[in-house]
């Protein structure tokens, strides 16, 4: 298939839906919809929803349906990306290859955009399950285990624990932990999202669970050697931050090389889920060889 063909078009169609969701015109704090607006709508990769679409297809599931849930979990993972580029985090200024959201509008407009989006993420998802048909404790489910990834059982405590960690001895154990949270629970979510609205079965959602498991943990091993060799114009943010910052990686802790066959090894993984899956399932597989090939691996 071609992949890069299937990812222009499911993230066309995911930046119409996001537009729709917050119009450029609003009636109350016109600077908060465009801080939002500033980082929701400034490209990237949208992995997270197009794995999800991509787990509907999978299943035989209609991904149009799933649109408000696959939205939300972009709102998300931005909401993250703004917090995670403060100086109080990590200090970025460039993130998707412009100005953080902070730069532009300042620190506390900043900190207000992102808890804007991650409650419009739910407030996204509830109006949906309460209109669209889909399955209620299918919809229910889902938006749990969405807040589980987003909370303190995954991204917040990943993020503590990466902040703790660049006082800590580095195991590979530590980067581990630190990026199953961080990383791997909102991939994992977004694949569990696509999968479970779509009507999985248990044994199907087993594979699709394990998939989703092995492809965050290789995403993140990706960055992580994206930002030590990579160029900012590649990665659209700072190259070289990790080891300013004395971040935890997998590099850091293994070495280039091993981490490539780290990655390598759970690809291979990945793919093995997808053996029983038919030819509907070839956009997942071409995603989990592009998150790995894309940093050399």
């Amino acid at each position: 298939m071609n992949l890069e063909s299937y990812l222009a078009r499911r993230r066309r169609q995911i930046n119409r839906q996001l537009t729709r969701y917050l119009p450029v015109k609003a009636k109350h704090t016109p600077t908060l919809i465009k801080a939002m607006r500033h980082s929701l709508l400034a490209g990237g990769k949208r992995l997270r929803p197009i794995l999800a679409l991509a787990a509907a297809e999978a299943v035989g599931g209609a991904p149009r349906d799933l649109l408000p849930f696959v939205c939300a979990l972009e709102m998300v993972h931005t909401y993250s990306l703004v917090h995670d580029d403060l100086p109080s985090m990590d200090d970025d200024d460039l993130r998707r290859g412009q100005p953080t959201c902070h730069v532009v509008y300042g620190e506390a407009v900043a900190i207000l955009a992102g808890d804007a989006l991650l409650t419009e993420a739910f407030r996204v998802m509830v109006a949906a399950a309460q209109t669209n048909g889909l399955n209620k404790a299918r919809a229910l489910q889902v938006i749990h285990e969405i807040a589980e990834a987003a909370g303190a059982r995954g991204m917040v405590s990943g993020q503590v624990a990466d902040i703790e960690a660049e006082h800590a001895e580095p195991s590979l154990a530590l980067v581990e932990f630190i990026h199953v949270r961080k990383t791997g629970a909102l991939l994992l979510a977004s694949v569990r999202t696509g999968a479970l609205l779509s009507g999985a079965n248990a044994s199907t959602l087993r594979h699709l669970t394990r998939y989703g498991e092995c492809l965050g943990l290789a995403f993140q091993i990706a960055d992580d050697i994206l930002d030590a060799e990579g160029t900012t114009s590649v990665t659209g943010k700072r190259a070289g931050r990790d080891r300013v910052l004395s971040k935890v990686t997998f590099p850091a802790v293994m070495g280039i090389a091993a981490a490539k066959a780290r990655a390598r090894d759970l690809l291979a993984q990945a793919l093995d889920e997808l053996q029983s899956f038919d030819q509907r399932a070839e956009p997942m597989r071409a995603i989990a060889r592009y998150v790995v090939t894309r940093a050399g691996a």
